[in-house]
């Protein structure tokens, strides 16, 4: 299937955001090893939290959690301290080839008894939950935070706790502190105790209340849609937002408050869900060199706002985009070349465009590679090219499943082809 986009010539719209599955999916693994009966509240809808919802629920032999990294990586280390019997955990064909081993390794450091069913290092696993002692443990800092995040949330499953030493540097710390902050909610008591070292306290997690902040990662496509119209009079209110969040992609207001957009919050009070205005702005940009080390996720988003709005770039940090849901690096030059923008990488570690172009594709037709955040990140490309055509649309259920419907109500056209 693939979808048609033409935008608007006016915006004027309030959207409510989909809940953060950042939080929700930590939320969910945390409140089920504190053995709380009521799940936390504005859960996600998307389809890596569904896949969370219904192996903690249902919990049969083989727990197939389809293209959710983030509920591999999770479910792992929930298996494995939780003595919940033999399961077997796989995925799609894409998440069999997504490692693994650095995650397994370090628990079966900690007594784990996990064994490959298939390739080493990769997907399915079969595990054996059991309770662990607990103790001192290594893993690399800079591959996944996926996987230290996996690793502390199961240490207050342990009876002596944990400490973790952190190797080669460390990526996503936000996204560490998230974790960190959400396991303190739940009564955990967990620290950085070094630069590179946390330590996780024998102390059980303990059933909470808990409301789940909207996406912030949601919130970077509506700012990329009221950039890319380029007009003064459009605006745009998001739902159910905090200043201060711990979401590290609530960077995004930062970013494009660069690119014009001026953001003001309904309520001055930290930590307060609330509405968010976005206002469009003229101004001028010569260039913007960002590490997005820490915020991989939104590397897709600026690399199409930037370059359809002519702002040459240099972004670092982007390592772990060749091992998402595709290879996000290569499908962005492929796709972004398709529009007439030449971008070059370096290594595993940067992408850029210094303002080369070449001939445009007359009516480009975006391949998704089964990866929501191309077709999330490409859609607004629509005011610079009005029919731009969105392959496999649906792949958006993955994070945000009401985007097209959301879309509709701002008043774009959202035509369906075979």
């Amino acid at each position: 299937m693939r979808y048609r986009i033409t935008p608007p010539n006016h915006i004027d719209t309030t959207v409510k955001l989909p809940a953060s599955k950042s939080i929700s999916n930590r939320a969910l693994v945390i409140h089920a090893l504190s053995g709380g009966e009521i799940l936390p509240d504005n859960l996600s809808d998307c389809d890596d939290t569904d896949v969370i919802v219904s192996a903690l629920q249902d919990m049969p032999y083989t727990i197939d959690i389809k293209a959710a990294g983030t509920a591999m990586r999770f479910m792992t280390a929930y298996l494995a301290v939780t003595d919940s019997g033999e399961h077997v955990l796989t995925g799609t064909e894409r998440m069999k080839h997504r490692p693994i081993g650095i995650l397994v390794e370090a628990l079966r450091r900690l007594g784990a008894d996990i064994e490959y069913v298939g390739e080493e290092g990769y997907p399915p696993l079969r595990i054996r939950g059991k309770h662990l002692s607990g103790g001192t443990v290594e893993m690399a800092g800079n591959v996944s935070s996926q996987y230290i995040s996996a690793l502390l949330m199961a240490g207050p499953a342990m009876s002596t706790g944990m400490q973790l030493h952190l190797t080669g540097g460390i990526i996503s710390r936000p996204y560490i502190d998230l974790t960190l902050c959400t396991m303190r909610d739940f009564g955990a008591d967990v620290e950085w105790t070094g630069p590179d070292s946390i330590e996780v306290r024998p102390l059980p997690y303990h059933p909470t209340s808990y409301l789940i902040e909207n996406d912030w990662s949601a919130a970077s496509y509506w700012y990329e849609i009221l950039a890319l119209s380029g007009e003064e009079d459009n605006r745009i209110q998001l739902l159910g937002l905090m200043d201060g969040s711990r979401q590290g992609d609530s960077v995004a207001r930062y970013l494009f408050s660069l690119l014009g957009i001026k953001t003001t919050f309904g309520t001055e009070e930290m930590g307060v869900p609330t509405t968010v205005s976005l206002k469009y702005h003229t101004r001028s940009l010569p260039r913007l060199d960002f590490n997005f080390v820490n915020q991989p996720d939104l590397t897709q988003t600026y690399v199409v706002a930037c370059a359809l709005m002519g702002i040459p770039f240099n972004f670092t940090g982007v390592s772990t985009l060749r091992i998402k849901e595709t290879d996000r690096i290569e499908a962005l030059k492929a796709e972004m070349r398709k529009l007439g923008f030449v971008l070059k990488s370096s290594g595993d570690n940067s992408l850029s465009w210094n303002g080369k172009r070449c001939e445009a594709q007359p009516d480009p037709i975006i391949d998704t590679y089964q990866d929501h955040r191309m077709a999330l990140a490409f859609t607004p490309a629509a005011f610079m090219f009005p029919g731009l055509r969105i392959n496999d649309p649906m792949v958006v259920t993955k994070s945000y499943p009401n985007y097209w419907e959301d879309l509709r109500k701002a008043g774009f056209l959202i035509e369906e082809e075979p």
